[in-house]
């Protein structure tokens, strides 16, 4: 099995010019970045995850990496999003969307670009009964 790596930069002076040392961003760090990102589109209803994760909202823990996949390859970061769409709007809009979202927020928060952004859709949310 490959192991892990995390994306680093040089750290900079203020005026550029002196490297201060390497900044190391953990993977947990991207998920929540792009958990956050995906869920302010407009359409989406949640992102989904797996058992554990589920028990653990369950007991109140708010897990914002839940339904997303990062991997490092030789071609740069592949990111898969697992998601559930509200009733009545456009799958491939809203899906596009997503990844828009996703490509700037990783971009102005980590200046990191990404090779894939795949989006899978798990479901449809219908509306609840308010009664």
């Amino acid at each position: 099995m490959a192991e892990k790596t995390s994306p680093s930069f040089a750290g900079k002076a203020p005026t550029g010019e002196v490297e201060l040392g390497r900044v190391q961003l953990a993977p947990e760090v991207l998920e929540v970045i792009i958990g956050i990102a995906t869920t302010e589109v407009e359409g989406v209803a949640s992102t989904t995850g797996n058992f554990a994760s589920g028990v653990a909202e369950k007991f109140g823990k708010v897990n914002h990496g839940k339904g997303v996949k990062t991997e490092w390859t030789d071609a740069g970061l592949i990111v898969d999003v697992y998601c559930i769409v509200e009733y009545g709007y456009s799958i491939p809009t809203v899906a596009t969307e997503i990844q828009k979202q996703i490509r700037d927020a990783l971009f102005h928060m980590t200046s990191l670009e990404t090779k894939e952004v795949n989006i899978h859709i798990t479901g449809i949310q219908f509306e609840k009964d308010t009664e």
